[in-house]
């Protein structure tokens, strides 16, 4: 298949690459919107301690990785992608991220791989790994036909001094390592794997956790590390450490990183690197289109007890290619009427003035939410020429269902406080008059548009100028 994009930073890929990451929702800006994942929770077991992470089981209530509410089998995980592809027929992706790591988990891991790559060759195979024991098994990936992975990388200090604040231990060559001894040993085993991946053209999203005070200032380093390795994509992901949460860094009293303060680090990096900026940090045992989570329809009741032909008849390939082929007609339209809209950093604006718009959407592309519903918003920084996505920005819980005695506006305006406007589908008349009053501008007006269109648009319409460009 020969695919195209409107995004210039994917347009201007080699075409197998963009062949690669067309119909991939973590790897494509575009596709996030269009093609679902599913994460199967088959790896319990981890080889490294992060002071950022707690792997809870049975949780349903939390959106954060190596949380689970069930651990599978090789064959449950099997069986659960081929039911929930028959489902989803946007499915495109198999990813295995935990809750442990995949590849201290190398048994199940691959296990579960062979009985899907068997069943259901149309998907695409992903893995989340540490990276430690990365080198030992990149021929197994390729075997099969694994050409996409997530590595999580902190640090490239080779003294180990940050990395030993990051990682108490790791369990290496059969024995537990600490200290700046056992960052080193990470560090060299994370290089080495990556550089053997890209050696056999296997694309890699490397993950990096904004952990303020600790590595905040380090991560330019980071990027610039990845680059030179020939990393695919750079991820930005800003700590969760609330209390509850039960982490060493929450207990400790480190903050979660604010919006902020990623967009700061995502500045710096993005000099160096291309970043994802539309991550979602999803649990062990995602589900369905990112910033979605149907994990809790498929639990194992639902599928455990039936064959493998009968998951193959559900599954039903043919059905799947019609589905995505009808995607693709969509996505076209899409490009079409965002063609020439999304541009670099200075190339936003005219006259060096941007805002950042913000966006309610259900997915599809399209502007077409409603307020009162909204988890999460969109963000874009938006000049009079074009437009940029920078990230997202989740919500605790919807306006129209915030706790009792509880004013639902202030943490929608805390989390935009640096916006200017809204687009949305649909908004009452209260929200609207308290937006308003903070000085936010909520416009209904481009209901069931395409989003980044609309952006450039409603920032041209901000700015009294017309809301078409000239072609020149």
């Amino acid at each position: 298949m020969s695919c195209s994009t409107s995004n210039p930073a994917e347009s201007a890929l080699p075409q197998d690459i963009q062949d690669k990451i067309h119909n991939h929702p973590c790897y494509s800006e575009g596709a996030h919107h269009h093609y679902a994942r599913i994460h199967v929770a088959v790896a319990p077991a981890c080889n490294i301690q992060c002071n950022y992470c707690n792997r809870k089981y049975d949780c349903s209530n939390e959106s954060r990785p190596g949380v689970t509410s069930e651990r599978l089998t090789p064959i449950e995980s099997a069986k659960k992608v081929m039911y929930v592809g028959g489902e989803v027929q946007r499915l495109s992706v198999l990813g295995i991220a935990g809750p442990g790591d995949a590849l201290a988990n190398p048994k199940k891991t691959f296990e579960t791989f062979k009985l899907v790559r068997d069943r259901a060759p149309d998907l695409k195979l992903c893995l989340s790994t540490n990276g430690l024991e990365l080198p030992k098994f990149v021929d197994e990936m390729v075997k099969y036909d694994i050409d996409h992975i997530t590595i999580t990388i902190n640090t490239v200090d080779t003294t180990g001094e940050i990395g030993s604040k990051i990682y108490p231990w790791i369990f290496y060559n059969n024995k537990r390592i600490y200290g700046k001894e056992a960052a080193k040993i990470l560090l060299e085993r994370q290089l080495e794997g990556m550089k053997m991946c890209v050696e056999k053209g296997i694309l890699i999203k490397a993950n990096s956790v904004l952990i303020p005070g600790i590595n905040d200032q380090h991560l330019a380093e980071v990027a610039k590390k990845l680059k030179e390795i020939g990393v695919f994509l750079h991820n930005i992901m800003p700590i969760i450490s609330e209390p509850e949460h039960g982490t060493k860094f929450g207990l400790d009293g480190i903050p979660s990183a604010t919006d902020e303060q990623q967009m700061a680090v995502q500045e710096l990096c993005g000099m160096d690197m291309k970043l994802m900026q539309h991550c979602r940090q999803c649990r062990a045992d995602a589900v369905g289109l990112i910033g979605e989570d149907r994990g809790q329809e498929f639990t194992k009741n639902v599928f455990s007890e039936m064959s493998f032909d009968s998951l193959e008849t559900h599954y039903n390939i043919e059905a799947r290619k019609d589905a995505q082929a009808k995607v693709e007609e969509f996505r076209h339209f899409l490009d079409k009427a965002n063609e020439r809209v999304v541009q670099e950093k200075q190339n936003l604006s005219s006259d060096g003035q941007t805002i950042l718009v913000a966006v309610t959407t259900a997915g599809e592309g399209m502007i077409n939410q409603h307020f009162g519903s909204v988890r999460e918003f969109l963000i874009y920084e938006a000049g009079d020429k074009g437009i940029r996505f920078i990230h997202h920005r989740k919500l605790d819980y919807e306006y129209c269902a915030g706790p009792d005695g509880a004013n639902p506006m202030e943490p929608i305006l805390e989390k935009l406080k640096d916006c200017k406007l809204i687009l949305t589908a649909k908004i009452g008349g209260c929200p609207q008059d308290d937006l308003k009053a903070a000085g936010l501008i909520a416009d209904q007006s481009y209901a069931y548009q395409p989003i980044e269109a609309s952006v450039l648009k409603a920032t041209r319409k901000y700015y009294n100028l017309s809301e078409e460009m000239e072609v020149n």
